[in-house]
């Protein structure tokens, strides 16, 4: 196993032990919070699966971006949320359930939304975009849903433990995605600012605020649903969109380093989001 290989099954284990911890602590209340109310799950979709692909689509027509950047665009904005996000969301003032709820409900409606939105876009683009949806399934499934169905199950099963297992596996997921991502910045920066190029980074920047104020604008009334909705179009899921964009299209050079590119471009438009918002809420 080479350096790469090593870094990269560290990441998904990183991943698949924070989406754990919010399983130990997740109730079925929490998990079915956007299934229970019909008005929010399709505002939910629209924003994050209509939406976003739109603009995605439109970003490509008025930039001049090289292919790399074209698929990390395309892959992002079909895919699901990140793992850290509902952490991220319940500090901002966000509702914690919806957060959680729809972080695994989109994760959940990926495995048939991804294959069908992937092929409208190969259409769109008249280049075979089309990802097997077994291939799909099975990305989403051990990202996503298996780790925070374990999770579940060990709270039901070991309460106690479960409770006092939240908070030592989630630092340790934080941080080691921290170390991971340091690693990786150290190792590739000079090919992140070799894929900044030919309006790179403004497309993913206006890709990133379009993403704030839909989710604010399609959001439900209530200040806390909106910011995680607005969030939540703002920030994917890089590990997936990486692997999406590699099975599709794998001639595509450059769409990692691209898509770290975007994680960077967004945390930094999220947090610039994040403390703008009070303002915002008293308008």
């Amino acid at each position: 196993m080479n350096l790469q290989e090593l870094v990269m099954l560290a990441m998904q284990a990183s991943i698949m032990i924070t989406v754990f911890s919010f399983g130990l602590e997740a109730t079925s209340g929490d998990v079915l919070h956007v299934f229970h109310r019909p008005a929010l799950l399709a505002r939910s979709l629209i924003a994050m699966f209509v939406v976003m692909p739109v603009v995605a689509v439109l970003m490509t027509k008025l930039f001049d971006l090289p292919l790399a950047a074209q698929v990390a665009l395309v892959a992002l904005s079909v895919s699901p949320i990140p793992p850290l996000l509902p952490k991220k969301q319940g500090k901002a003032g966000g509702d914690t359930s919806y957060a959680l709820g729809l972080m695994v409900t989109m994760a959940v409606l990926s495995v048939l939304v991804i294959p069908l939105a992937m092929a409208t876009l190969g259409k769109v683009f008249d280049r075979p975009f089309t990802v097997h949806p077994f291939a799909v399934a099975w990305i989403i499934v051990k990202a996503a849903v298996l780790p925070i169905l374990v999770g579940l199950l060990f709270r039901v099963v070991l309460p106690d433990l479960a409770q006092r297992l939240v908070r030592p596996a989630r630092l340790f997921g934080t941080v080691l995605l921290g170390l991971i991502a340091l690693a990786i910045l150290a190792q590739t920066w000079r090919g992140i600012e070799a894929a900044a190029v030919h309006g790179t980074v403004l497309a993913m920047a206006v890709f990133v605020v379009i993403g704030l104020v839909t989710g604010r604008l399609l959001g439900p009334p209530d200040p806390e649903n909106r910011v995680v909705l607005a969030l939540s179009c703002a920030s994917r899921h890089p590990g997936i969109a990486m692997a999406l964009a590699s099975a599709a299209v794998p001639e595509a050079k450059g769409v990692g380093l691209t898509v770290l590119l975007y994680l960077l471009i967004s945390t930094v438009l999220s947090l610039i989001f994040l403390q703008l918002r009070p303002r915002m809420i008293s308008k």
